[in-house]
């Protein structure tokens, strides 16, 4: 089995706090609020600061899936795929180290 380097190890527990951390505050906010996802949505966009973190955030999940999907069209890593759901589901602050941690493993 291989061994896994630090760096590796620092993408993956980027990943986990990148799953948990954020959540931590989506929950605490459905709890109050129920599962209102317009909600959710125009709370974000509760002033120019954040609208502006919306976008940021979306245009960089944007820039990584086409990265992921041109990197996996060549280079045959399909686990790498993972990271768009991670992505979209959780947020990129998951997603991204998720993606560099499987982009990073030795090829055999």
């Amino acid at each position: 089995m291989a061994r896994i380097s630090p760096l590796r190890w620092l993408y993956l527990g980027l990943a986990l706090w990148g799953a948990v951390h954020p959540m931590v505050y989506f929950l605490r906010w459905f709890s109050q609020n129920g599962v209102d996802l317009p909600g959710l949505v125009a709370a974000w966009h509760v002033n120019a600061a954040g609208s502006g973190l919306v976008w940021d955030l979306t245009i960089a999940a944007l820039t990584l899936t086409l990265w992921v999907l041109a990197e996996v069209s060549v280079r045959r890593n399909w686990e790498a795929l993972l990271a768009l759901p991670a992505t979209f589901l959780i947020g990129l602050s998951c997603g991204l180290p998720l993606y560099l941690f499987l982009r990073s493993r030795p090829i055999a």
